[in-house]
């Protein structure tokens, strides 16, 4: 079993930043595919961006492309999503997601590709 536990949501204004944080624990060598996805009121979860733990590939959302950056803290089993330049159409529940892997460009997108999912944090950027 694998459980993540995400943190650093908040409310920020348009053009401020946040980091995310995703703590993995548990069976961490079944999740080489590490994911993040969104959701806003009122609309479908979608994806923001992933990263091979393994590898180091990423993989963005056109939305997150240029703003949004992985880094990875390999002695704590944790990856982060550092956001900047953030946009009130940026406001949503963040998700992190993992799976098995591999991850490629083909799947890194699909809900399918993640078995464990946190419990979401929340982000709100106002104008």
């Amino acid at each position: 079993q694998v459980q993540l536990v995400e943190s650093g949501g908040g409310s920020v204004q348009t053009g401020g930043s946040l980091r995310l944080s995703c703590a993995v624990s548990g069976r961490t060598f079944s999740t080489n595919a590490m994911g993040w996805f969104r959701q806003a009121p009122g609309k479908e979860r979608e994806f923001v961006g992933a990263i091979s733990w393994r590898g180091g590939s990423t993989y963005w959302a056109d939305s997150a492309k240029g703003r949004f950056t992985f880094s990875r803290d390999n002695a704590k089993n944790t990856v982060y999503l550092q956001m900047n330049s953030l946009k009130p159409e940026d406001t949503a529940v963040y998700y992190c997601a993992a799976g098995p892997g591999p991850l490629t460009l083909v799947v890194a997108s699909t809900r399918p590709t993640y078995v464990y999912w946190g419990q979401g944090t929340q982000v709100t950027v106002s104008s």
